[in-house]
């Protein structure tokens, strides 16, 4: 489990999947302070090291990347901590076009080929 500090490979990625779940990576996105944090086998688990680590929890949401897939089929918006009704987000996908949006720009900033 790490924050990023500096962006990943892609190749990197694909080591890090093989070691874990074999072609997915799962991250949590801080949104206002724009930090990934990533490698878990649990999105709750890369919450609660951003959390620590100063994040606000309504500025969290889990997604994971799937190492092997291009385009729109790279980020799927989905974990169990997005759901959060009070916040508008009744689903385990992230519904907010500019959460989405700020989330893809992280990964393109992060995710480097």
């Amino acid at each position: 489990m790490q924050i990023l500090q500096e962006p990943v490979s892609r190749d990197d990625l694909k080591i890090i999947a093989r070691n874990t779940f074999g072609d997915v990576v799962k991250f949590v996105a801080d949104v206002r302070q724009g930090i990934l944090a990533m490698d878990a086998n649990l999105h709750a688990d890369l919450e609660t090291a951003l959390l620590k680590n100063g994040s606000a929890q309504q500025d969290l949401w889990g997604f994971n990347l799937w190492v092997e897939e291009e385009g729109e089929d790279f980020i799927e918006y989905d974990s169990l901590i997005n759901i959060r009704s009070w916040q508008g987000n009744p689903s385990r996908d992230v519904l907010d076009p500019e959460v989405r949006k700020a989330i893809a720009d992280m990964v393109h900033r992060f995710i480097v080929e």
